[in-house]
């Protein structure tokens, strides 16, 4: 199989600058990193990559088992800096993609030097005292949902992920992004990701890591961000003056600041 193929994997900016990897969550594509992107290709080289089953990542490579786990993408972001033979790498990744990036950190740490977790949830369903957002009869309504009606369901959940109501062409262009992913895998994708439970996982991260959060997220509420930072040693959290679940859309300058900020940062002892 062909990685770059395979992925849709692009590399762009300043050959030189350290290497930022942007990862996207679930229902999107690298194209919606394209605000950011345009702050940090001058001082940094960006690769970007499109998940199996989601934008212009080969189709041919699909399989639902490999899938229906969050480490089969993990698997493929360790291809692909392998592929790529990428050092230093400071992962970015949205939403789940945080995850994908923490079990790739943990199974290759040397090729990774930063993780950064944009708006991250390890669990989104509620469990004892965890806070995830949503109790299990939440989740299974919004998978049933899918189900029964995918284009529907992403008219109704694009307003609510994205935030910014007064703002109606953000949620207009993730409700299109959602549209463009086959409903089949974009299931599976769903199910990997609203079922997962990443939280044994965050101590096995060894990397100088960033958590960002939004002020206002409906899908990962205040409150999970601090869970992640304090489950992850010698983790910082952050938490941009925004709303909704995609700052790197809703507020690309900010996020896009933060993430060369932490990226260009000296790790001390």
């Amino acid at each position: 199989m062909d990685v770059r193929r395979r992925n849709n994997v692009k590399v762009l900016g300043n050959e030189d600058g350290p290497v930022i990897l942007l990862a996207h969550g679930f229902g999107c594509d690298q194209n919606l990193w394209r605000l950011v992107v345009n702050h940090l290709e001058r001082d940094f080289r960006i690769v970007l990559l499109d998940h199996v089953g989601s934008g212009a990542s080969d189709p041919t490579a699909w399989d639902a088992a490999k899938y229906s786990s969050l480490s089969g993408y993990a698997d493929d972001i360790v291809d692909v800096v392998r592929e790529l033979d990428l050092h230093d790498v400071v992962f970015v990744g949205h939403s789940v993609a945080s995850m994908i990036g923490a079990l790739a950190v943990i199974t290759e740490p040397d090729r990774f030097a930063k993780l950064i977790m944009l708006t991250p949830s390890p669990r989104y369903i509620d469990d004892g005292d965890y806070r995830g957002g949503f109790s299990k009869a939440d989740i299974d309504e919004l998978l049933e949902s899918m189900e029964l009606n995918y284009l529907g369901w992403s008219h109704g959940m694009a307003p609510v992920i994205m935030g910014n109501p007064d703002r109606p062409e953000l949620s207009d262009e993730l409700e299109e992004s959602f549209c463009r992913t086959d409903p089949d895998r974009a299931r599976v994708f769903a199910r990997a990701t609203f079922l997962s439970d990443n939280r044994d996982d965050l101590a096995r991260i060894t990397v100088p890591t960033l958590v960002i959060e939004c002020a206002q997220d409906a899908i990962a509420p205040r409150g999970v961000g601090a869970y992640v930072a304090d489950n992850i040693a010698g983790s910082s959290l952050l938490t941009l003056d925004a709303t909704g679940h995609c700052p790197h859309v809703s507020d690309a300058d900010a996020t896009a600041a933060a993430i060369a900020e932490f990226a260009r940062a000296i790790q001390t002892p």
